[in-house]
């Protein structure tokens, strides 16, 4: 018996609603339900799948191994840290490529002109905050220091 009052009372309630909506003048349109659809992608990656990594430079050549990753203060990461014959090699994050596959960073610069680029140790790092040393650093790699290069490569490398 109780069921039925409180059937009852919520189809009451129901008509009492849709009453003063219709009362006030207010129209209610219900659209039919969209389509959705939900690409699944495996874009997130553990920053482990990246350091030990291969790297390798125009014709694939061998540059050594990703040893860190240097992240700015938004967590981005800005650059990649190379072990190159006992020396480290900065290269910007937007002048690689990986293929996470086989576990390689790509980097689109010649042997020679790789061994042009400032080493350093690991106890003295370059200073990352000057601007000159970034900017000529980008210019070895052929890429523009910033986000903004960061949305370019994006674009350039879709696939159909």
């Amino acid at each position: 018996m109780s069921w039925i009052r409180l059937l009852a009372g919520g189809g009451l309630s129901c008509c009492l609603i849709v009453t003063a909506v219709s009362a006030q003048g207010v129209k209610v349109q219900v659209e039919p339900p969209r389509r959705v659809e939900v690409q699944r992608t495996d874009g997130v990656r553990r920053t482990s799948s990246v350091i030990g990594a291969t790297v390798a430079l125009q014709n694939n050549v061998s540059a050594g191994k990703v040893e860190d990753l240097v992240i700015n203060d938004n967590g981005c990461i800005e650059y990649m840290v190379v072990l190159n014959e006992d020396r480290y090699v900065l290269v910007p994050w937007t002048a690689t490529t990986v293929d996470f596959g086989r576990r390689t960073v790509a980097v689109e610069i010649g042997r020679e002109k790789f061994r042009d680029v400032p080493t350093f140790t690991r106890e003295r790092w370059p200073d990352l905050s000057d601007r000159t040393y970034v900017e000529k650093l980008h210019t070895y790699y052929g890429v523009r220091p910033g986000r903004e290069r960061r949305i370019d490569r994006r674009e350039d490398r879709k696939r159909p």
